[in-house]
């Protein structure tokens, strides 16, 4: 057993604590990491201000990298010594969905929003407190035990800084526009909400070759950055963007709607289902909050258009694949993720780091660990 430190959070509301934790030695197929950063998801917050179903105490965390340091019986896909992304969803590869092609409904997932092992059990103490960690993970820690199949090995010449988005972020609004929706050329895509993972729909919307990549968010930052990722058009409001579209595409409206929002209210789905015409669809990348409903419609123009909502996890990407993928193409110079980094908190600075991404500062910030 050894020490780490981490950020946890012990209750709904509660302030992020940094505390020294007892961590176990990596079981059968489990591995334990020392990691150089983590990013700053809105998922996270959610989590903490209740707005997800938690077990307390909590280890923060779902994106990050670093390298492995020690191995436990039984585990090939990784060694020590290598860099790796920690997958928010871990991936079995045999069982049906992923073996269909769906990585990101792999059945180990069953455990993974809980904080516990996917045994159901516990790596991270305090006494005779137990401590999860989120998705399994808990990556706001400087060392972690979690899952090989948890684990993606990536060349070890990409920097971990980068590699760290890729575990969540990135394909999440990637996947989002090319896989979800299935941009093509000359299509007319409107994005609503773009920090991190809407920036990263913006570029896979982009890189498909959508013809319009209309951004709709009212922080001037963010919308400012959206024309780094390839947004050609931005506004403040839905109504703003509704009536730009209609203009443009002499009344068709959009080819698609992502929704990447913070918080997902029917009032946006509303707005999005609105913003699309015939044959359109609704890619529903946002989560609201527990218990509350999302969307509420007449389905009249669903059915008549023969529109379509979907809902997407991971971008509908499979980890084992896509994050190598994406590495590839950020090296080749085809995806920005260094520019996604507004700024680097240490651990310490983590209560600084959620209330700036929820001001709408940041689109990625990233906890370098020392």
């Amino acid at each position: 057993m050894s020490t780490t430190r981490a950020a946890v959070v012990r209750g709904v509301k509660e302030p992020w604590e940094i505390v020294d934790l007892d961590l176990d030695e990596p079981n059968e197929r489990e591995v334990l990491i020392r990691l150089a950063y983590s990013g700053l998801c809105q998922s996270d917050r959610h989590f903490q201000v209740g707005d997800f179903p938690a077990r307390f105490p909590l280890v923060g965390g779902h994106e990050g990298a670093g390298v492995v340091e020690k191995v436990g019986p039984g585990v090939t896909r990784v060694a020590v010594g290598d860099h790796v992304v920690c997958s928010f969803l871990p991936v079995c590869g045999t069982c049906h969905w992923c073996s269909t092609g769906h990585q990101a409904l792999c059945d180990l997932g069953l455990n993974a929003g809980t904080g516990q092992m996917l045994d159901g059990t516990f790596r991270f103490h305090h006494g005779s407190e137990d401590f999860g960690g989120v998705c399994a993970l808990g990556t706001f820690s400087e060392q972690a035990v979690i899952s090989e199949y948890s684990c993606v090995k990536v060349d070890s010449s990409l920097p971990l800084d980068v590699a760290a988005l890729l575990g969540c972020g990135v394909p999440t609004g990637w996947g989002a526009a090319v896989y979800a929706a299935g941009v093509r050329a000359g299509d007319v895509v409107v994005i609503y909400g773009s920090g991190g993972v809407g920036s990263n729909a913006v570029q896979g919307a982009a890189r498909s070759g959508a013809s319009i990549v209309a951004v709709v968010d009212p922080v001037p930052f963010k919308r400012e950055m959206a024309e780094t990722f390839g947004a050609t058009h931005t506004f403040a409001t839905h109504e703003d963007a509704y009536e730009f579209i209609k203009e443009a595409t002499w009344g068709r409206l959009a080819n698609h709607a992502i929704i990447t929002v913070t918080d997902h209210t029917v009032e946006i789905t509303n707005q999005a289902t609105s913003i699309v015409g015939k044959v359109g669809s609704v890619i529903v990348v946002a989560t609201g909050r527990h218990g509350e409903n999302q969307i509420e419609m007449n389905t009249q123009s669903l059915k008549g258009f023969q529109q379509r909502i979907q809902g997407v996890l991971f971008g509908n990407c499979n980890p084992l694949s896509d994050i190598p993928r994406l590495a590839d193409q950020y090296k080749r110079g085809e995806l920005r993720l260094d520019e996604l980094i507004t700024r680097r908190y240490r651990l310490g600075e983590i209560n600084q780091a959620f209330e700036d991404l929820a001001e709408g500062k940041n689109i990625r910030g990233v906890i370098e660990h020392s």
